[in-house]
């Protein structure tokens, strides 16, 4: 029996073929948006902390009117090493979001991925992609995310509690 080389992602999706390629950019734009509700407003540099796990480093590199590009990394070694140091491009009109480069890793094991110098085949994009759809899904379900309004409440909230301590204590 030979191996086709196709995989079902969804029923009646295959794997590393165009169109899955496609989806697997809509999929990873909409888990963004659940992790960056408000990409617009969100600061240049950003850190989302959560219990019992790695800081999640946000960067904005570039914004424009249709795409934003974003650095998404945890950060090893009090910021020496950065894992999986991806960097991603949103396209706002076309609701889709694309790995335009991957680091070595740690250590620096294993090859990069870089959209810029190479012209990448079909496979190697759909791989890297899929590994961002599993990554940020990783990160949601650990409760991950950056919005200004909720930093904003949970700072409003830390204030009121201050007070109150302070009005108790006097």
């Amino acid at each position: 029996m030979m191996y086709s080389g196709k995989q079902i992602v969804h029923p009646g999706v295959r794997a590393r073929d165009l169109p899955a390629l496609m989806e697997l950019y809509e999929l990873n734009y909409i888990q963004l948006r659940q992790l960056i509700p408000d990409v617009e407003l969100v600061a240049d540099q950003a850190v989302s902390c959560v219990e019992g796990g790695l800081d999640l480093h946000l960067s904005v590199r570039d914004r424009a009117r249709y795409t934003t590009t974003l650095h998404l990394s945890y950060s090893f070694d009090e910021g020496a090493t950065l894992a999986p140091d991806i960097l991603v491009r949103l396209y706002h009109d076309a609701q889709a979001a694309e790995v335009l480069s991957r680091g070595k890793g740690r250590g620096g094991s294993g090859s990069g991925f870089d959209r810029f110098r190479h012209d990448y085949p079909i496979e190697a994009r759909w791989r890297v992609n899929r590994f961002l759809h599993k990554w940020l899904g990783f990160c949601l379900r650990h409760g991950h995310g950056f919005s200004p309004a909720r930093e904003q409440f949970e700072e409003a909230v830390e204030l009121v509690e201050i007070s109150r301590i302070a009005s108790l204590e006097s």
